[in-house]
């Protein structure tokens, strides 16, 4: 309780028992008046009083617990409570993620991204770690997977660029109930076209691990770090390896290690960051003296990563569900990256048709209207059908009204900001050589019609892209950035054959 409340409590109290004994001497003088006319009046009226005030005293002590006690929580409105658990996190990121997958109208990109929801699916099902070794080319990622699983698995001391592919393997670490994948990587910074594609697919298997192994056989180069900093910074959990310590005296171990646990800080704790020797040098070892030389023989160490099996057993161990459900989430949030974008690019050539068809349309309704301007009415109409269709393509729940309304809206700022005079400008002038002076204005309007619809189609794609938002400038700014991009020579080259093919020629054939 503070110290408030406290003082207040007591000041409470002393005032209670003040008006406690003035009410006590009060209903004395009271009953002893009343009790010399009537002594049962006297009684009934005591028992009033009394049960007047045992309710009072009642009232008191609940609203002094009410003020007393700790304020509760303010919960607010209802809203839909977020998975607390990281596995449930991940299911319902995945689950709609395998949503937006359905709306992608390519059946093969469908298909491929179905298999590979599934597939994640599958693995936050059975919930088996992954740990990846990556880093550079001969950097001892295969000795050191190698060492792990205590029998030669790959080719050691081999060149740079022999692990063509990721290659996997059970795993058992002591204390960790769970069933361990180690995957062995192709080496990063390789030269030419197949190093390239074969570090595409080691950073690829590093961006889907529970936990990545990052080996170096020295001090940390740039070439290096950045990959590892990236990796980190997007969530990946990973432990620095310092390999190849045998080739080091104690201080020259001891100088590396501090300068990679000073660079790293930033992203990876010093424990994280271990130094081993996975493949140690043989030792030639004397065949004593007086004794030939050929009785010398070579002596192999045993591997030296008791550090890294301990670092790995701990983090598996404490982390493990956490790891698998942290992994599933990012490549569940980066295959619905991936899937949104797709449908973005189906949205826009979607709708890219259909405003290039209505641009015709509102051509046609306008060059075949015996008006001297362009109708901006008959205009705002065709555009508002084509607001509605838009929407649909990007999944707005938009009438015909509301379209009509967008549609005269833009018309307007068409006209405000100089668009519509500047159209029959642009396309007066690249008509009068083309078209014959008979069919000159109808050619005019049809095409500027086209022109004007196309702008106002190219707005409303932005508006419903930025989900039904204008943005900071609101729809004036739209409108003039796609002016701007449409006014350019060779679009209005191109657009101009079009519309002679489009509205000049019917207009010619016309008896």
């Amino acid at each position: 309780m503070s110290r408030t409340r406290l003082l207040l409590l007591i000041g409470s109290i002393l005032l209670v028992l003040g008006l406690l004994l003035w009410l006590s001497t009060s209903l004395l003088q009271l009953y002893t008046g009343l009790a010399a006319i009537s002594p049962l009046l006297a009684s009934a009226v005591l028992s009033i009083v009394l049960l007047l005030l045992i309710g009072l005293s009642s009232a008191l002590i609940y609203y002094a617990y009410l003020f007393l006690r700790p304020a509760p929580r303010q919960l607010g409105r209802s809203r839909p409570q977020a998975p607390v658990e990281k596995t449930e996190a991940a299911g319902e990121t995945l689950r709609a993620v395998q949503q937006q997958v359905d709306q992608i109208q390519d059946q093969v990109t469908r298909q491929a991204l179905r298999d590979r929801s599934r597939e994640i699916a599958e693995n936050l099902a059975r919930g088996e770690l992954k740990v990846v070794v990556f880093g550079t080319g001969s950097a001892g990622k295969t000795s050191l997977v190698n060492a792990l699983l205590g029998r030669i698995v790959g080719q050691v001391g081999a060149p740079m660029g022999t692990t063509e592919a990721g290659q996997t393997y059970r795993f058992q670490l002591r204390d960790v109930p769970r069933e361990i994948w180690i995957t062995d990587t192709p080496g990063i910074l390789e030269t030419g076209v197949a190093g390239t594609a074969r570090e595409q697919g080691a950073r690829r298997l590093a961006t889907e691990a529970d936990l990545l192994l990052f080996v170096l056989d020295g001090d940390l180069r740039k070439s290096e770090y950045e990959p590892l900093r990236s990796l980190s910074m997007i969530g990946k959990r990973s432990i620095l390896i310092f390999n190849k310590t045998d080739l080091y005296t104690e201080s020259d171990q001891e100088a590396i290690l501090g300068r990679l646990r000073a660079r790293v800080q930033n992203f990876l704790a010093p424990t994280d960051v271990v130094a081993v020797a996975a493949n140690p040098q043989a030792i030639v070892v004397d065949g004593g003296v007086g004794l030939p030389a050929q009785s010398a023989y070579r002596l192999q160490p045993d591997p030296d990563i008791l550090p890294l099996l301990r670092r790995m057993a701990t983090i598996l161990r404490e982390e493990g569900e956490d790891l698998i459900a942290d992994n599933i989430l990012l490549q569940s949030q980066r295959l619905g990256e991936e899937t949104r974008a797709l449908i973005a690019v189906q949205r826009q050539q979607q709708a890219e048709k259909i405003v290039e068809r209505y641009q015709w349309i509102s051509a046609g309704v306008v060059s075949v209207t015996p008006l001297p301007l362009v109708d901006l009415l008959a205009a705002a109409a065709v555009n508002a059908q084509m607001v509605v269709e838009l929407g649909k393509v990007y999944g707005c729940d938009m009438n015909i009204d509301r379209g009509k309304e967008l549609a005269m809206s833009l018309a307007k700022t068409l006209v405000s900001l100089g668009v519509v005079r500047g159209a029959i400008e642009l396309f007066s002038i690249a008509l009068q050589t083309n078209v014959g002076t008979f069919i000159i204005g109808k050619a005019i309007q049809g095409a500027t019609a086209a022109y004007l619809t196309r702008i106002a189609g190219k707005s409303f794609i932005e508006y419903f892209r930025r989900d039904q938002d204008w943005g900071d400038g609101g729809m004036t700014d739209v409108v003039q950035e796609q002016f701007q991009l449409n006014r350019r020579d060779e679009f209005v080259k191109v657009f101009v054959k079009e519309a002679i093919a489009r509205v000049v020629d019917p207009l010619r054939n016309q008896p």
